[in-house]
């Protein structure tokens, strides 16, 4: 199993859910997030004085899946969520040793 965790623009999320909706994947974890990679933040200015933002707000999206579907799902997600433009975002992919369903105990991808 994998884990498939997605740093995106906030105005995505409804288009990433969408492609994942379509290829079949259902469950997922979105939280809204903050911070900055390259793009450093900007400056604005707010009743006359300059100030820099350096943590602009973002969409973390973490899902698990089988090891099989995960090249499907990165290919969707990446699709669905790029702009072309910095800040787009990244994908992060880990392992999974296990999962446990709570309510009646199912193990592994049985579990998803």
């Amino acid at each position: 199993m994998k884990k498939i965790e997605a740093i995106i623009q906030p105005f995505k999320l409804e288009e990433v859910k969408e492609a994942l909706k379509a290829i079949g994947i259902d469950g997922m974890t979105v939280t809204e997030v903050r911070g900055h990679g390259r793009q450093k933040g900007h400056k604005e200015i707010y009743r006359g004085q300059e100030y820099t933002v350096d943590l602009l707000p973002k969409v973390k999206v973490e899902m698990v899946v089988p090891e099989s579907r995960s090249e499907e799902v990165v290919k969707a997600l990446s699709a669905a969520a790029r702009t072309g433009k910095i800040g787009d975002g990244k994908i992060f992919i880990y392992d999974v040793a296990e999962a446990i369903r709570i309510r009646n105990d199912d193990r592994g991808e049985a579990a998803l």
